[in-house]
């Protein structure tokens, strides 16, 4: 699950003007590659706004949206007709974390939290790419492509939309 939070707080910001962005719209391809060398990838595009709210549309391999504010995540996933609400610790800032994460060479940032380390590669005022560590020792990689900031996002973006006969696990 972690895999899929921290990039939806990821795709929101920018250094250079981090108290300026409020929107963040990208492509992305995400790789994460376990201990054997085995690399999944996953292709699809993101849009995220101020404070927490983001959608993540996962396009390939399968079509997955996941859906995140503040307080809960939500997966849509089409393909099983299945859809997974779970609560999210509302402490998690990452809008602050980035804000206090330093800069360790050109282009490149370094930001901590809860034992985990993200390296952030920025080009011009936008993020490139994202890589950590997940929770599975999985390694993560998001490349960021097309990105666009503070445009004006539709909110309806951010609520999740499945049919009624999809069945719903979580609470």
């Amino acid at each position: 699950m972690k895999r899929l939070l921290i990039p939806i707080f990821c795709s929101t910001l920018s250094f250079a003007s981090l108290i300026d962005i409020h929107s963040f719209e990208a492509g992305f391809t995400q790789k994460v590659t376990d201990d054997r060398n085995t690399t999944l990838h996953y292709d699809g595009y993101v849009r995220a706004q101020k404070p927490q709210n983001a959608v993540w549309n996962y396009l390939a391999p399968v079509k997955k949206d996941v859906y995140l504010d503040r307080f809960r995540v939500t997966i849509v996933e089409p393909e099983i007709e299945q859809v997974i609400l779970k609560r999210v610790e509302s402490s998690f800032d990452f809008f602050m974390m980035i804000k206090n994460a330093k800069k360790v060479a050109d282009d490149t940032y370094e930001a901590h939290f809860k034992n985990a380390k993200f390296i952030i590669k920025t080009e011009k005022t936008l993020i490139k790419s994202i890589s950590y560590k997940d929770e599975f020792e999985n390694n993560v990689f998001i490349l960021f492509k097309n990105q666009k900031q503070n445009i004006k996002i539709d909110e309806k973006v951010f609520i999740a939309d499945y049919p009624v006969e999809y069945d719903v696990i979580g609470d």
